[in-house]
């Protein structure tokens, strides 16, 4: 009876184990361009802690991605890899967990990650303002992170870096020469370095606030995040704006109620390969249903769409 039970034990933790690798794979779906708007990796990546920032690879065999507590005190950068056709599991980078990092991006075809941080900068130990930082993947680790030079890194807060192919830098900030509240600015890369950032046009920028925007890499294309404006929905908008024949910004216009929430919705990331859209967002179950017991206020409490943060993906084509 001893050996029959311990083979009827084995064969579940088997199929448990096979079950929940089974989930990863169907969650972890980077491959299908969504009909709809999906969770991405729903309870795998989407979990009840708040999620946000995703980055693929460009040989689409790696993801990056921003996980924070609840209230976000603790923020990591978190890579998942695949590797024969299994993706393993979430690992903190090697030098990320100490400070508050977030917002990945990939350039030079995957080993060069580009990041914000609030980690102390240019040997000052009193600085805890976000900055831009980059590392290079060197074999199978990361490279400790360095900084950009103080032409973009102001005592003020950067933020989400996005990079176009010929090397120019995107990225939010509040600055005197800016717009509204907060602006996305453009570093022109001229002579490998970067130059003086300037503010996106009326097209882009408002007075109100403006964040977190994406550029495709033939630089045609921007996707960001607004809110104060007047067709917003709620807490914060997706816009999208394409340039024009003489490379120009078209007047920005909002992604409508098919992407956007009443609640906050940022972090955009286009995966090309796949024509999928990625963003974050905090909107959660539409359930107006009276909590009947402590048993079920948990449960929802500890469900992906319990109003943290979570990454959505949707087909590109979708948005026309």
């Amino acid at each position: 009876m001893k050996n029959l039970a311990t083979l009827i034990l084995s064969v579940l933790l088997i199929n448990c184990q096979n079950n929940t690798k089974q989930e990863k794979e169907n969650s972890i779906d980077i491959h299908t361009t969504a009909d709809s708007l999906t969770l991405f990796g729903e309870n795998v990546i989407s979990t009840p802690l708040y999620q946000r920032d995703l980055a693929i690879s460009p040989q689409g065999n790696e993801l990056i991605y921003t996980l924070g507590d609840y209230k976000q005190n603790k923020r990591c950068l978190v890579v998942i890899n695949r590797e024969n056709d299994n993706w393993k599991q979430a690992e903190i980078l090697n030098f990320s967990g100490k400070h508050q990092d977030i917002e990945p991006f990939y350039t030079n075809n995957g080993n060069r990650l580009y990041f914000a941080s609030n980690r102390p900068i240019y040997n000052d130990k009193s600085r805890d303002d976000y900055n831009i930082w980059y590392s290079d993947r060197i074999n199978d680790s990361w490279s400790d992170p360095i900084a950009l030079d103080s032409i973009i890194n102001s005592r003020n807060d950067e933020f989400f870096p996005s990079l176009s192919n010929n090397g120019n830098l995107y990225f939010t900030a509040t600055r005197d020469n800016g717009i509204g509240k907060e602006d996305i600015f453009i570093s022109e890369f001229i002579d490998g370095e970067f130059q003086s950032p300037k503010p996106l046009p009326t097209e882009i920028n408002t007075l109100s606030f403006e964040f977190n925007a994406y550029i495709n890499p033939e630089e045609n294309l921007i996707i960001f995040s607004s809110f104060g404006r007047s067709d917003g929905y709620g807490g914060g908008d997706l816009y999208i704006s394409r340039k024009d024949k003489s490379g120009k910004w078209t007047k920005s216009k909002n992604l409508g109620e098919l992407i956007n929430s009443d609640k906050l919705d940022y972090c955009p990331f286009v995966d090309w390969k796949s024509r999928n859209l990625y963003f974050t967002s905090e909107r959660k179950t539409l359930n107006n249903k009276k909590i009947e017991n402590v048993g079920e206020l948990i449960e929802f409490s500890n469900s992906p769409l319990n109003g943290f943060g979570n990454i959505y993906k949707i087909g590109f084509d979708k948005l026309e």
